[in-house]
């Protein structure tokens, strides 16, 4: 069982967390939420809607013995922002990418919050339309083509309509060609 960690902070896009949490569960994946910025375990989305995470960052940096298999950011404003802003997050991301864990993100998170980190760095990666004029120059190659895009442990996704194909991506990647061709089905993915 693979162990994934997704960021919720305050004002994060729905669509684009708690697809990965949803395709990740039905795959038998181990995944954590976990609220960043904030002490409480409630977070609102960018949308008003207010998710109970699992643990908050700092308890789950204290009761971390491993680093996961793979970090989860997602988009949305100003959630992207909010993570972007908390240097425990940004140096989490760093010691994920630097073991060559997966670090996946979505919308504004690759621009924002990933180009604070050396995650992109050398990196084909993607975000959402106009977010990359945040990124600085160093940070890979920026691709506004694909819907997703999937570059060694990265994997970064343009925004909420990529959100299904981003999730079972890194379903594929974690769980395997079996258990994605499954999901897919009883889904009744495009």
């Amino acid at each position: 069982m693979k162990k994934i960690v997704v960021f919720l902070a305050n004002g994060f896009e729905e669509i684009e967390a708690l697809s990965p949490v949803d395709y990740l569960r039905r795959a038998g994946e181990d995944v954590v939420t976990v609220a960043v910025g904030t002490s409480n375990r409630t977070v609102e989305s960018s949308h008003k809607v207010s998710v109970l995470a699992d643990i908050t960052f700092d308890s789950y940096l204290d009761s971390l013995d491993d680093l996961p298999d793979a970090v989860v950011v997602p988009g949305g404003m100003p959630g992207s922002s909010n993570i972007a802003e908390c240097s425990k997050a940004l140096s989490f991301i760093d010691e994920m990418n630097e073991k060559q864990k997966l670090v996946c993100a979505i919308c504004a998170a690759p621009a924002l919050v990933l180009s604070k980190t050396k995650a992109l760095a050398g990196k084909k990666w993607t975000c959402y339309p106009d977010m990359e004029k945040n990124a600085p120059s160093y940070a890979g190659n920026h691709i506004t083509t694909e819907p997703f895009i999937h570059d060694g442990n990265l994997i970064t996704a343009r925004g909420p309509g990529a959100a299904e194909q981003f999730a079972m991506e890194i379903v594929k990647t974690l769980s395997g060609n079996d258990v994605y061709s499954k999901i897919k089905s009883a889904a009744v993915l495009r």
